[in-house]
């Protein structure tokens, strides 16, 4: 499960498509509608925010903005609370950890995509998240 701090525009096909589907997994593991996950490190700032429910909701209405852009058609109807306006606090080190991994996903997988993005140095991030300078998170799995 990645739940990514990144922008999703920044994410190809298969990411944006991944993100959706652990983005719907994380709401119903928020919900307590699933055994599996519920203790996954992913899910720690959701879990923590005062409105978990509402913080994974902008996070999908996010990704299904984006996939509308893209001509995709996510079905926003399985977002319970779409749109809320409300944030994380996230750090710079967070950002750029998922930066990497996402530039050596896409160099295997999205070669034009790496060739297009390998240059930037600081990616946008996902609307919800407010970046603070900082580390790398301590619930992140390092590689």
């Amino acid at each position: 499960m990645r739940l990514w701090t990144v922008h999703p525009q920044y994410l190809d096909t298969k990411g944006l498509l991944a993100a959706w589907r652990e983005g719907l997994l994380a709401q119903k593991v928020l919900l307590g509608e699933t055994k599996g996950y519920t203790n996954h490190p992913q899910l720690f700032r959701f879990k923590n925010h005062p409105e978990p429910l509402q913080a994974i909701g902008a996070f999908l209405t996010e990704i299904a903005n984006e996939a509308t852009k893209r001509n995709y058609c996510f079905d926003k109807t399985k977002i319970l609370y779409p749109n809320p306006t409300l944030e994380i606090t996230e750090t710079t080190g967070q950002l750029n950890y998922e930066w990497q991994h996402l530039l050596k996903k896409l160099a295997i997988r999205s070669p034009q995509l790496f060739a297009e993005y390998k240059e930037i140095l600081t990616p946008k991030q996902h609307p919800l998240f407010t970046l603070v300078t900082g580390d790398v998170q301590p619930w992140e799995i390092v590689n």
